[in-house]
């Protein structure tokens, strides 16, 4: 399996996620120099059926520094682009604390974490 790629999501405009902690988990993945995908808000992404959501779906092992694990699914799952629940870790930076969430990142192993239930499709 290859290394999972990084989504991060600012949540710009709902701003839902603790200021502190995203600019935390930010600054990590800045300092630590791995490559990632930056956004300002997933929402708008879905809202707007964005293909950026589609190529990292279809794009292999994700890891998404975003908000709850079932949101993140079925915001995807509005684009048009369903997640592999197989493939795909969310860090809920709205609960979990910045240090575990970044080294949850930034750590080269997957644990897949989507809720199981009605298909995306």
């Amino acid at each position: 399996m290859s290394t999972p790629r990084i989504l991060y999501c600012h949540c710009q405009y709902a701003q839902v996620l603790p200021k502190d902690v995203k600019e935390q988990v930010l600054q990590s993945l800045c300092d630590r120099g791995v490559e990632f995908e930056a956004v300002a808000d997933l929402c708008e992404l879905s809202a707007r059926r964005d293909p950026l959501l589609k190529a990292l779906a279809d794009g292999g092992p994700l890891k998404i520094a975003a908000c709850f694990p079932r949101a993140v699914k079925w915001l995807f799952a509005a684009a048009g682009a369903p997640l592999d629940a197989g493939q795909t870790e969310v860090c809920n930076l709205r609960v979990e604390a910045a240090t575990a969430a970044s080294e949850a990142l930034l750590n080269a192993a997957l644990s897949p974490n989507l809720p199981a239930g009605k298909n995306q499709s």
